[in-house]
């Protein structure tokens, strides 16, 4: 439980410093660091494929974000480092470190099946039911169409909607108008 407070506080700083800071790239990056955090959120709270829709979502919007902060905002690296952002910079990369030693730490040994030790676990009702209630001749295809469609469906709309929108974004042309010709 201490891991959600940690990744909280983490998030808090993050959002502090992407409102106060006068620098927009560094407000974009501190952004995604909060996007960050809230996969690692899903991720611990056993949503991994949510933690994987949102590292995506998030990665196409650092992208967009960051194309569009570089055209307004020219920042030239200077010898003098603010001593605020040095210090944020090292108590983040602590945290991450120390929130890795932590999940290495909980994870079992390597080769053991964790969701067929837990009974009543959704794997289990899975393999044990799914023919039975999906009549389905193959079980991935049973928990994918069956058992979790609308999640499997939520996530595909939003994977092709910002890969569609980072597309429309980032393209090279843009449309012609009415009598312009081809350079």
């Amino acid at each position: 439980m201490t891991i959600f407070y940690i990744l909280f506080l983490f998030m808090l700083v993050a959002a502090i410093i992407a409102v106060e800071t006068k620098k927009l790239l560094g407000s974009v990056i501190c952004i995604g660091a909060i996007g960050f955090g809230v996969s690692l959120m899903f991720l611990f709270l056993r949503a991994p494929d949510i933690a994987i829709t949102q590292i995506v979502v998030e990665i196409l919007g650092l992208i967009i974000l960051i194309r569009a902060t570089i055209a307004r905002d020219l920042t030239f690296i200077s010898g003098d480092r603010e001593f605020f952002g040095v210090v944020v910079s090292v108590v983040i990369v602590l945290v991450i470190f120390l929130a890795g030693v932590h999940i290495f730490e909980t994870l079992p040994e390597f080769g053991t099946p964790i969701f067929a030790e837990t009974t009543g676990s959704a794997s289990q009702t899975y393999i044990s039911e799914g023919f039975q209630k999906t009549g389905a001749a193959n079980i991935v295809s049973a928990v994918i169409l069956d058992f979790r469609a609308y999640d499997t469906l939520g996530e595909t709309t939003i994977l092709f909607t910002s890969i569609l929108g980072a597309t429309v974004l980032l393209r090279k042309k843009s449309r012609k108008l009415l009598g312009e010709v081809d350079a």
